[in-house]
């Protein structure tokens, strides 16, 4: 309980000075991280959380289910539209290639891990996540299109992830040291994903259309429809469960069943459940200081250091500037799309489920998989996320010079 007390501490006296500190980039998500380790370094640190229990585990993915929901919820539909070209190339082109990319640095730094190991390393730090990052796509600076075309690219990112994850999970914990029961880890993982779905679809379009309906009617109110929101996620992810499928997964497949129904709701009827979702995921920034204070506390691995370098850099720039080759794009657009691409709430999320998923089968692949996502977010924190003003400033800079829109849907 002291836990939750000092994390809320925090996070009040973080909102009352939040104007002052975002002169000095920091954000939320810093503020909280740093409160986190200050709080659990040392031998008798103030806060202690246990986060390889089940309710743990659970609690996590909870956590996941709504930024899911949320995610494929505030997609911009005439941004989808508009540049569907260019999110094609992000999303078909780049990600593969980066997922691709990932798991080639991961079998050439830990040559004697496992490649399902390695494909784990990949789908665990490639989810973008802009909240490292968000202050620069709300400033005024870039364009309206290009923050329109992270924000759907980051909605989508997570969800799409999701499936891959799974399967790679399954096959570390299939293949680890201790051997498993006989099975199907693999079909298991299948049978998840597509339980998920059904629960997914269940969930959000019958929610969708009833509350369109019922607003439409004059039959309910603005505050009941945004509680009324907030219970589709929760549902997704218990009937998920209840089917034996992925319950985070479920809730991403209802936000995208719900999405179109969404429009025609109050423009303040998400505003609930993006703010759960940012409460939950600020508790989670607070309990990964705690994680970075561990990670430096067991034999940490250097090479650990030049992964997560490379994912941040090489791993998400190269991919994003060979998929957007041709697409008419301003060099500077293509450089500051294939730069930001930071590392946060999914990660710590996809981190913590393949840390306690590997942790009794592959003690020592659990740990390598907790550092290499406690590395890599940390390193985005500083890259992405106290870079944002200089970044901007330059990016202006050299767009002054150019037209401020691309031509048409970028091909």
């Amino acid at each position: 309980m002291i836990a939750l007390v000092v994390s809320m501490a925090t996070l009040f006296a973080w909102a009352l000075v939040a104007g002052r500190l975002a002169r000095w980039s920091v954000t939320a998500p810093v503020a909280m991280t740093a409160a986190g380790v200050l709080l659990t370094v040392g031998p008798h640190p103030l806060v202690y959380v246990r986060l390889t229990t089940a309710d743990a585990e659970r609690a996590v993915e909870i956590i996941l289910a709504v930024l899911l929901f949320t995610d494929a919820t505030a997609v911009p539909a005439g941004v989808v539209r508009g540049h569907r070209r260019l999110l094609a190339r992000l999303l078909l082109v780049a990600l593969p290639l980066t997922i691709a990319t990932g798991v080639l640095l991961g079998g050439l730094l830990f040559p004697s891990s496992r490649w399902w190991l390695a494909a784990l390393f990949a789908t665990v730090t490639v989810a973008v996540d802009l909240a490292p990052a968000a202050e620069l796509i709300r400033d005024s600076r870039l364009p309206s299109w290009l923050r329109g075309v992270l924000t759907v690219e980051t909605g989508l990112n997570d969800g799409i992830l999701a499936p891959v994850f799974l399967f790679c999970l399954a096959g570390a914990e299939a293949y680890g040291d201790v051997p498993q029961p006989s099975g199907d880890p693999l079909g298991d993982a299948l049978d998840a994903v597509l339980w998920a779905v059904v629960a997914g679809a269940l969930v959000g379009k019958p929610g969708g259309l009833l509350l369109r309906k019922a607003w439409q009617a004059g039959w309910t109110r603005p505050a009941a429809v945004r509680l009324g929101i907030v219970a589709l996620p929760l549902a997704a992810y218990g009937l998920g469960i209840l089917l034996e499928g992925s319950g985070f997964i479920a809730a991403f497949v209802a936000g995208l069943c719900f999405a179109p129904d969404a429009r025609a709701l109050p423009p303040s009827a998400l505003r609930l459940v993006d703010d759960v979702g940012t409460l939950l995921s600020l508790t989670l920034w607070f309990v990964f200081g705690e994680l970075v204070t561990q990670a430096f506390t067991g034999d940490f691995d250097v090479r650990v250091i030049a992964y997560a370098a490379l994912s941040l850099t090489a791993v998400r720039v190269l991919p994003v500037l060979l998929a957007l080759t041709g697409s008419g794009l301003h060099r500077a657009d293509r450089l500051l799309l294939a730069w930001l691409g930071p590392r946060g709430m999914a990660t710590i999320v996809y981190g913590l489920l393949a840390f306690n998923g590997l942790a009794f089968v592959d003690p020592h692949a659990a740990d390598l998989v907790g550092q290499v996502m406690t590395m890599t977010v940390l390193m985005s924190l500083v890259l992405h996320g106290l870079t944002y003003g200089p970044l901007a400033a330059r990016y202006a800079g050299t767009r002054s010079r150019a037209p401020a829109d691309p031509p048409g849907d970028a091909a």
